[in-house]
């Protein structure tokens, strides 16, 4: 009977210690979530517009960044003009492209075949050349040491390009030219460049 009582004892104990413990875990207020600052608001907190939003009025912009590290600025500098002027290319190759096409449906002239190996040709044309000119207009330097660069291309000496490789490739397929001749496409070629590569 001692024994009973005394297991008795003990189970009403340990029921009342985890009810307790269970009531006074529910009653407990939820602490804020802790709200972290993100490491990119940090890292751009202080950085010029061009950084994220890279444009220049009329033209073609781009933003390239490299990590300064042991071989320093000057080396940091090169990889992040080289990363600009891919991503430079890379637009002025989709502008090209497109207004090539533009320019062909609005005139009539050409088939999908021709029309896509001119736009090709004048897209490769147009980047070799015009990239030579490409400059840096900013450079920015952001608190975790990674070094940023906006390079632009000057518009109207993109549309004298872009103008002037598109006549050689019209003229380099025989049958576009003449159709291109017969025509007088001349203004609306003016027109689809004015539109797409804008600027005076």
């Amino acid at each position: 009977m001692k024994k009973l009582l005394t297991m008795f004892v003990s189970v009403s104990l340990v029921s009342s210690i985890v009810v307790s413990c269970g009531g006074s875990k529910e009653q407990k207020p939820k602490e804020p979530a802790k709200v972290q600052s993100s490491k990119w608001s940090n890292e751009f907190a202080n950085a010029p517009s061009w950084v994220l939003n890279p444009e220049v009025e009329g033209g073609l912009a781009a933003v390239g960044s490299a990590k300064i590290g042991k071989a320093g600025i000057q080396f940091a500098r090169t990889e992040a003009l080289a990363n600009a002027r891919d991503e430079l290319a890379r637009q002025l190759s989709v502008k090209v492209k497109n207004m090539v096409k533009n320019f062909t449906q609005v005139t009539g002239i050409g088939n999908d075949q021709t029309v896509d190996k001119v736009a090709v040709q004048v897209s490769k044309q147009v980047t070799a050349q015009v990239l030579q000119g490409s400059k840096q207009k900013d450079m920015w330097i952001s608190p975790s040491g990674t070094l940023y660069v906006l390079v632009v291309l000057d518009p109207q000496s993109v549309k004298n390009v872009v103008k002037e490789q598109t006549l050689t490739s019209l003229r380099n397929e025989k049958a576009l030219w003449q159709q291109f001749q017969a025509k007088k496409a001349y203004e609306e070629l003016e027109k689809e460049i004015q539109k797409e590569f804008g600027g005076n």
